[in-house]
């Protein structure tokens, strides 16, 4: 059953200019909306698109305000892009609802287990002993709790997750390795999302932690006695080695590598593909990538990098040699 427009402004606010009765079947972006479909502009840089936009109605900022009437109906608001993300849950409670709380018969759940009875457990999840789950969770199809791990509430955690797996900790014993047996656990907060195949290792002594409403994609490594801060996203393959601090709303992009023991602050940013080798203790935006090139140019520079430092030497030498005195 479609949503009108009227009925989506009542739920979610904005200033509509346009026919309230006007039903949406569909969104879409930009180019690919029909004229019974909602789309969303998020910048001045996407004029062009929403002025040959069929979409049945644009979500747009005061700025696009009067472009977007020009070309049909539109929803004004300060923030397009959330807007349009709480526009995409509303849609998939109307026409996807939520499915009841359950535990597959499947799943292998330890009976001293606690889950919340809100919570759902999809097929062949497991378990294991002593593991708390908060209400509202969503456990997709095999994932693993481990031992003693805790997932807060209204957390959605995708296929293959594994929490609670043991760290990576082994100590040198003449030429071979003597296993450090893995007695902390993983705590994790509410809020939180976990994408597909992503593993959280427990902690060796203390736990391995993941705070409020952080938000990790697919294919993640958060290695053990790691600390995730509030509201913190990760694209990607991200690894994250043992025992780094992240601090909250930080951005990691997809790829990037965070070494072990190291510190970020709050509001830090690192590009995709990143490696992150010291600790960053300023807010910012941070970047450490050797941009791509075609291959024989790129082989050139990076031959040049392993002589950067006989360069150096021979540039302070020329530099010493222009400030000695002139003699007659």
């Amino acid at each position: 059953m479609p949503l009108t427009l009227g009925s989506l402004v009542a739920a979610l606010g904005g200033e509509l200019q346009g026919d309230p009765a006007l039903a949406i079947e569909g969104l879409a972006t930009l180019l690919e909306a029909t004229p019974s479909q909602l789309s969303f502009v998020t910048g001045p840089r996407y004029r062009q698109q929403l002025a040959q936009s069929h979409a049945a109605c644009v979500i747009v900022d005061a700025e696009l305000a009067s472009l977007a009437r020009t070309r049909g109906a539109c929803i004004i608001t300060p923030q397009p892009y959330l807007y349009f993300a709480r526009v995409t849950q509303l849609w998939k409670r109307h026409h996807w609802p939520a499915a009841a709380p359950q535990v597959h018969a499947s799943a292998v759940v330890d009976p001293s287990a606690v889950i919340d009875p809100t919570v759902c457990i999809g097929p062949l999840c497991v378990i294991e002993r002593g593991a708390r789950i908060g209400a509202g969770t969503v456990l997709k199809a095999r994932v693993t709790v481990g031992e003693n791990c805790v997932v807060g509430a209204r957390c959605i955690v995708h296929s293959g997750v594994v929490i609670g797996a043991d760290g990576f900790g082994f100590a040198p014993d003449g030429g071979r390795w003597e296993k450090i047996e893995q007695l902390g656990a993983v705590l994790i907060g509410n809020d939180v999302e976990i994408g597909a195949n992503t593993c959280v290792d427990r902690g060796a002594l203390s736990d391995t932690v993941l705070e409020d409403g952080v938000k990790l994609d697919n294919l993640i490594q958060i290695g053990h006695n790691v600390r995730v801060g509030r509201h913190t996203a990760m694209a990607a393959c991200v690894g994250v080695a043992g025992s780094a601090r992240i601090g909250a709303h930080c951005t990691i992009g997809g790829a990037a590598v965070v070494l072990g023991h190291l510190t970020l602050a709050d509001h830090v940013n690192i590009s995709a593909a990143s490696v992150v080798t010291r600790s960053i203790l300023k807010p910012g935006h941070y970047t450490g990538i050797f941009p791509i090139d075609d291959n024989a140019r790129w082989e050139k520079n990076a031959a040049s990098l392993k002589r950067l430092d006989t360069l150096r030497d021979r540039l302070r030498a020329l530099e010493n040699t222009s400030k000695d005195p002139i003699k007659p």
